[in-house]
């Protein structure tokens, strides 16, 4: 890898790592504080809507990049997406209702959603001397470094301030100001993105079959993967762990993702598309280990669904490349984004309403759910490319 691209992965790194305290920080503790403002446990898995929003915005970010051609559309989509994403945060320093919190939280979504099919574009090119695998296994550790830092700190405010989560909130502007500081130092080092100068043929929006068995597969996995919210949610309402150490759990979470996102991204790139099994199958798992409603249950819940985040966010993302053309990749990743939203959407009320009718219920939704996506994905193994499918190397 070149010195100068070097540069900007890392830069890219630490914008992921920062803006990761900031919305992680928060994420952590969502259901407990709509929990606080007297939301109920569908009002928690309705979180979820929010990221429904956000990867619907994906869908049409990528699509205005591949249209628009532009080393300016693909940074200017990528810095209003992160300036969007973490103002939001500490702005719910001032929220007194759960209405406007989640109002907030949406908007947070949105905003990731339009920056992250663009921001995954200038890294696929970024990395492409390493491997994509390692190269977004690697980006992935970074990110996952502030996932976990971010509750960390959010934990820090709460025990010291005595659970003021006003006061944890607004502790988060300080990475939200570092992150963008980062981006717009990655800008003016590569403010010519290679894949938007290059002149490609009008392409349509058909992705390809295997691309097709690849997103059914995912809308069956990712509504059988409980919501954090609805997570937090239930260790609050069942007084299992104070509110400091809810985030504590999903600090663990996102250091377990940070710890599994490079050994998960090195297996891409030696066993390509069979590692998505994994996902899955430990997804199916968090269920019966949330139901058992124990300290150590709960800590297991957390080690797995940082498990299974880290290969959402280094293996499916890495796939799509080997899946598509490559004058598709903007809204393939897009086109991931808003299904995968979809899912999360749909699956997080689901999960919500089987919450509120029996904890126990989970299980079998949850397994039912996550077998059918390896049923669907075992039929992605026996396709062969064809010309379609092809991926120019």
């Amino acid at each position: 890898m070149e010195r100068k691209l070097l540069v900007v992965f890392v830069l890219l790194g630490l914008v992921s790592l920062f803006a990761d305290m900031t919305y992680e920080g928060a994420r952590g503790v969502s259901g407990a504080y709509l929990k606080i403002l007297e939301g109920t446990a569908i009002v928690a898995g309705a979180l979820t809507v929010g990221e429904f929003l956000g990867y619907a915005v994906r869908f049409f970010s990528g699509y205005a990049a591949d249209k628009m051609r532009s080393s300016e559309a693909l940074w200017g989509l990528t810095i209003a997406g992160y300036v969007i994403n973490l103002l939001a945060v500490p702005t719910l320093a001032l929220s007194g209702k759960w209405e406007i919190a989640i109002l907030l939280f949406f908007a947070e979504r949105i905003g990731k959603g339009l920056r992250a099919p663009v921001r995954d574009v200038i890294l696929a090119e970024v990395v492409e001397g390493v491997g994509r695998g390692k190269g977004f296994g690697l980006h992935e550790v970074m990110d996952q470094v502030g996932a976990f830092l971010g509750p960390l700190l959010v934990m820090t405010v709460l025990i010291s301030s005595g659970n003021n989560y006003g006061l944890a909130f607004a502790s988060l502007a300080i990475p939200a100001a570092v992150s963008i500081a980062c981006l717009l130092m990655a800008f003016r080092i590569y403010p010519s993105v290679r894949a938007a100068s290059v002149k490609k043929p009008e392409v349509g929006l058909h992705l390809g079959r295997r691309y097709g068995i690849f997103t059914i597969s995912l809308c069956l996995m990712t509504a059988g993967y409980l919501a954090w919210s609805l997570i937090s949610y239930h260790v609050k309402e069942r007084g299992i762990l104070s509110d400091p150490e809810i985030s504590l759990m999903y600090a663990l979470a996102m250091g377990v993702d940070a710890l599994v996102a490079l050994p998960v991204g090195i297996l891409y790139d030696k066993a390509g598309l069979k590692s998505l099994v994994l996902t899955p199958l430990l997804a199916s798992l968090i269920p019966a280990l949330l139901v058992l409603n124990t300290r150590t249950s709960t800590y297991l819940v957390s080690i797995l669904w940082g498990a299974v985040m880290a290969l959402y966010e280094t293996n499916m993302r890495a796939a799509i490349p080997d899946l598509v053309d490559s004058s598709k990749r903007a809204l393939a990743y897009g086109t991931y984004g808003i299904v995968y939203g979809a899912a999360w959407m749909l699956g997080g009320i689901a999960a919500g309403l089987v919450y509120s009718i029996s904890l126990t219920c989970l299980i079998p939704y949850s397994v039912t759910m996550e077998m059918s996506s390896l049923v669907v994905m075992s039929l992605l193994f026996r396709q062969p490319r064809t010309t379609a499918d092809e991926i120019p190397r």
